[in-house]
């Protein structure tokens, strides 16, 4: 397959040199990194106004989509990260995006952090699209999940107002492997298990809940990715959890192989997922991060050479599935930091260097803390990529 890559004429750029590209498309899939209100020297645009930056980010997402031969009524999921200090009511925001969108809209999660890479940026927005027939299933502004072909992808599904995390985890993974079944699949069918947890960065913020996501899930299982944010929208909400599945509808599981390189790190308690997976020509490899077998930290505190030893990770990860860097389309970075962007381009540069130009899409987001942070975790990458089928 083609793969073909987007930098628009005029578009913003990052105040530092890289690899990476704002979209990148092969077959029917098109990936495009976080859309932000930067000019292109690397300026922040209407700083401290989310209103006026939001249709800025859709904009720029279908500047990218329409340069790879797609547009915006192709997407089938966004992430938008918007900066609230708790004081924001996301209903509003949810309007503008739906107001920004054509009418048959992506699956959505959107995640509220305390801030982002640059001051003054409140929102970045990546999404993935596919070209062709879609089915969409849920009532509301935008669907609980979505099917193009082989692929299916769900919205974000939020804890509800009771209960501790335990009973909230049991509430969202029942409501997702409903989604599933309406789209013709179910939790063998998952590819990527996406989580943000309310917490600061301890064990125990997620350990006893992580067991109970795990029994939905048989080994091997899914790549995962699980980060712990300082609220979610709802303030009695504990967990946000959504799932990316394949598996034709109406047809068999597709085939797929898992790796766990030799003496690679390892979670502190057994849970069922894999480091990647490759099915169908696409591989997905969970959050990896600077961590011993034992889950001890490596280099703890030194942002740099976490970044180096998490970028060595997926390569391995990677040589245990049969493909390469180069084969990476989008790379998602949660790093610790103060939204100051001197701690972005502290590890933008060395992950960029992991990759030949034309690199992948890519987004980074910076957060007040990792699921480590106690034992001075600085930074988890993940990665989608594909590979020829033949």
């Amino acid at each position: 397959m083609t793969r073909t890559h987007s930098w628009p004429e005029g578009h913003w750029n990052w105040p530092i040199p890289v690899t990476h590209k704002h979209g990148v498309r092969q077959g029917d899939l098109c990936f495009v990194g976080g859309q932000v209100d930067l000019d292109p020297d690397g300026n922040v645009l209407h700083a401290g106004d989310i209103v006026a930056q939001t249709p800025v980010a859709i904009a720029s997402l279908g500047r990218v989509l329409d340069d790879l031969g797609s547009g915006l009524s192709d997407l089938v999921k966004i992430v938008v990260y918007h900066v609230d200090d708790g004081s924001l009511d996301e209903s509003p925001l949810i309007e503008h995006l739906a107001a920004a969108l054509p009418g048959e809209r992506p699956a959505i999660c959107t995640v509220p952090v305390p801030y982002l890479a640059y001051p003054g940026m409140l929102i970045e927005i990546e999404g993935v699209a596919a070209v062709g027939e879609k089915t969409r299933v849920g009532d509301g502004a935008f669907p609980d999940g979505v099917r193009c072909g082989d692929l299916v992808w769900t919205s974000a599904i939020s804890g509800g107002t009771k209960g501790d995390i335990v009973v909230q985890s049991e509430e969202v993974m029942e409501r997702l492997h409903g989604i599933l079944g309406q789209l013709d699949a179910d939790f063998g069918d998952v590819v990527k298990f996406n989580i943000f947890y309310v917490g600061t960065g301890s064990a125990e913020d997620w350990a006893v809940a992580a067991r109970v996501r795990a029994r939905y899930f048989e080994e091997p299982g899914p790549a995962a990715t699980g980060i712990p944010v300082p609220r979610l929208q709802d303030p009695e909400a504990l967990i946000k959890m959504d799932v990316w599945a394949m598996r034709p509808a109406g047809g068999d599981r597709v085939e797929r192989t898992y790796s766990w390189p030799e003496g690679h790190w390892d979670w502190p308690i057994h849970l069922p997922y894999k480091h990647g997976n490759l099915g169908g020509g696409m591989f997905f490899v969970g959050g990896q991060v600077s961590l011993t077998p034992t889950g001890d930290s490596i280099d703890p505190f030194d942002m740099q050479a976490q970044t180096r030893t998490s970028m060595d990770n997926i390569r391995k990860v990677l040589d245990g599935l049969g493909a390469s860097m180069d084969d990476v389309v989008k790379v998602t970075t949660f790093y610790k930091g103060d939204g100051g962007g001197a701690d972005l381009h502290e590890n933008l540069s060395i992950r960029s260097s992991y990759f030949s130009d034309p690199g992948p899409a890519t987004t980074g987001i910076s957060l007040p803390f990792l699921a480590y942070s106690e034992a001075g975790m600085m930074i988890e990458i993940e990665v989608i990529g594909m590979i020829p089928t033949g």
